[in-house]
């Protein structure tokens, strides 16, 4: 699924707080007094639409954000406190037209039967431009907010020891679990299964939900949904990843993976190692879309990028580093870079605003023209669904008779 020299890229854009720099906040753009707002989500969208962008996602999680990995920071510095996330979107999906909506839901702590009535929801408010990120939570004081497990703590390199990647393929197993039963939910309602029939009083064929009886590690769910499939069959499933028991996820079951690499060789390996889990999974011939998450920072020279991440640093107090690669420059400096990146493979990129109110509308304004000349990107929205804008057919009723 490499580009060809004129085929065009996908972007999504990561919504999170006032940016992904923690002094964000801190910007004279920033807004912080509105981030508990509608408005405030529904402008970022807007500018992001404007953008003609593919989707937006919205950060979410089940803890107060922390610069520590495994546990809460204590600090009081930074934005803390959220909305959530699925909420958000379904709040603002009646304000847009085009743009897909993934919100980030927490499998390892939230039932999928829910989850998939939210989404399903979230489709038709929308109009069909639902997606959802799926992610896993490992901290021992998320856990505690539910009382039914309990986590030992952990750093990112107890992770890397055996015992942490068999701890983390647990949880990865049971979100593929999750995934598994939000796809079954979201197909036990046939397409035709509402007959709503005034004269004959028939309102729905109960031949046409079905149980899905899924039986999971951790979860079992008999089904049918109570809420009839959404408009585009199956939502969109995405999710992040950064080693290879994630990158099976994503090449089991989602129809779009996040992934961080720091250049092009790195990303020429990422790519080739989904593909090969996507074909042991059977999923060879299913596209299964890989972007680069890429954290920029844009300004009309390097200089004043860089000079900008140095003056949020010094605000901060040390240097923002990230999973992913950071990039500060011009837009037409990223343009080479996300070139160069998707001649390796990639057929997207999320990407990542250090602030929101600066760095996407140059996004949007700079970067997606610019894409434009190139004719990597497009002109105008072409499809009606979110699934439609990245070229994925509307799926088959995994349940309906033949």
């Amino acid at each position: 699924m490499s580009s060809s020299p004129h085929s065009h890229l996908h972007l999504a854009v990561a919504l999170d707080g006032t940016g992904w720099h923690p002094a964000s906040w801190r910007e004279p753009v920033a807004r912080p007094r509105e981030l508990l707002t509608a408005g405030y989500w529904a402008d970022q969208v807007a500018e992001a639409e404007r953008g003609l962008i593919d989707f937006v996602t919205i950060e979410d999680g089940l803890g107060l954000q922390s610069s520590h990995h495994g546990a809460p920071d204590g600090r009081t510095d930074q934005v803390r406190g959220r909305l959530d996330a699925v909420l958000v979107a379904a709040r603002i999906a009646p304000l847009s037209r085009h743009i897909g909506l993934v919100p980030t839901v927490i499998a390892t702590h939230t039932e999928p039967f829910h989850i998939s009535k939210a989404i399903a929801t979230l489709d038709y408010v929308s109009t069909g431009r639902a997606g959802v990120r799926v992610q896993i939570s490992a901290r021992p004081n998320e856990a505690d907010h539910f009382g039914r497990r309990t986590f030992p703590p952990f750093d990112l390199a107890d992770l890397a020891s055996p015992a942490g990647q068999e701890r983390l393929a647990e949880h990865f197993d049971e979100a593929a679990d999750y995934i598994e039963a939000l796809r079954r939910l979201w197909d036990s309602w046939e397409d035709d299964a509402e007959i709503r029939d005034a004269a004959t009083g028939r309102f729905i064929d109960r031949d046409k939900l079905h149980y899905i009886d899924f039986e999971g590690g951790r979860f079992s769910v008999k089904g049918p949904s109570i809420t009839p499939r959404p408009p585009q069959g199956q939502p969109l499933v995405t999710s992040l990843g950064h080693q290879t028991i994630p990158y099976r996820l994503i090449a089991r079951g989602t129809d779009v993976g996040y992934v961080t690499p720091q250049d092009a060789a790195e990303a020429r390996a990422i790519v080739a190692e989904i593909r090969a889990e996507q074909e042991a999974a059977g999923r060879a011939d299913d596209t299964v879309h890989v972007f680069a998450d890429l954290v920029v920072l844009l300004d009309d020279d390097q200089a004043a990028a860089e000079a900008r991440k140095d003056r949020l640093d010094a605000l901060d107090g040390g240097a923002y580093t990230s999973d992913a690669r950071i990039f500060a420059g011009t837009a037409a400096q990223l343009a080479d870079l996300l070139e160069e990146f998707a001649a390796e493979g990639l057929t997207g990129f999320r990407l990542r605003p250090a602030v929101l109110g600066h760095d996407l509308p140059r996004i949007s304004r700079d970067l997606v023209p610019e894409l434009q000349r190139r004719d990597r990107f497009r002109t105008a929205y072409q499809a009606a669904t979110l699934r439609g804008h990245l070229g994925l057919a509307r799926p088959a009723n995994r349940y309906a008779a033949a």
